[in-house]
């Protein structure tokens, strides 16, 4: 290892891999009724959590704007605890100006409803009939901190709350992924 880096550490194993070319969002949706999409969502151990919460909560692929960190960082795959590996995933393109457009459109034009998670005064609930009711749906979450971009939110079906109480406005990108999941998950035949 010394001779390799050029610095003498203490680090474990390392190893090399070929990733394998990603497969395109048609494949990654091919079959779902239930998506995520991460728009830039830069914390690893986000992306991490997110993708755990997705895989144990009924959603079925994820699908990562050019911005996001990728899945495959170290610190994601840790806290994921494995979970990158089991459910489907890809970006959308590998340029900023694939997202919104003409991203959110492929996924529409694949038949998915959008619901955009976002605090809105014309926000539905997230148990609302006719969200629960819907056969396709991609549930998109943000940034932490600026959330979606108003763009986003604007040019999709729905935009989606969760209740919040005790004066609390919201949740941490990933604890809100995992709420949304549990709650539209359950809409599933």
């Amino acid at each position: 290892l010394t001779k390799l880096t050029g610095f003498k550490l203490t680090r474990g194993a390392l190893c090399a891999m070929r990733r394998p070319q990603l497969p395109s969002i048609e494949n990654v949706c091919s079959g779902a009724r239930r998506i995520a999409i991460l728009e830039n969502v830069m914390n690893p151990t986000n992306v991490g959590a997110i993708f755990r919460s997705a895989a144990a909560l009924n959603i079925d692929a994820v699908l990562l704007t050019p911005a996001c960190s990728n899945p495959l960082y170290r610190r994601a795959i840790r806290v994921s605890m494995g979970t990158v590996f089991q459910i489907p995933w890809t970006f959308i393109g590998d340029a900023m100006d694939q997202w919104p457009y003409p991203g959110l459109s492929l996924i529409k034009n694949l038949g998915f409803k959008t619901a955009a998670m976002a605090l809105s005064d014309d926000s539905v609930s997230i148990d609302a009939p006719e969200l629960m009711a819907e056969e396709k749906l991609a549930i998109i979450l943000g940034t932490e901190g600026e959330g979606l971009a108003s763009c986003t939110i604007a040019d999709c079906d729905y935009t989606v709350k969760i209740p919040m109480s005790h004066g609390v406005d919201s949740l941490n990108v990933a604890a809100a992924s995992a709420v949304a999941f549990w709650q539209l998950g359950r809409s599933r035949t």
